[in-house]
């Protein structure tokens, strides 16, 4: 579990190593389902990185969000 007295809590998520790696649906659907996890929360931000490796991408995606109900 995260702390609460951070100003904003984060995740980051990566496929893992091998093959499908670079598979970036993959990626977003592990991160949708992360989030899923984690309820009702306001999501603030989301950053994608990719760095080159010997095999297929590294790709990460990193997820900032509040612990409270988004607005609708």
């Amino acid at each position: 579990m995260m702390p609460d007295d951070w100003t904003i809590s984060h995740f980051s998520q990566s496929n893992p190593v091998g093959s499908g790696q670079g598979n970036v649906a993959a990626l977003l659907r592990r991160v949708a389902g992360t989030l899923d996890g984690l309820g009702d929360v306001s999501v603030q931000d989301i950053t994608f990185t990719s760095a080159v490796s010997e095999g297929e991408d590294d790709l990460t995606m990193t997820v900032y969000f509040h612990r409270e109900p988004r607005r609708r």
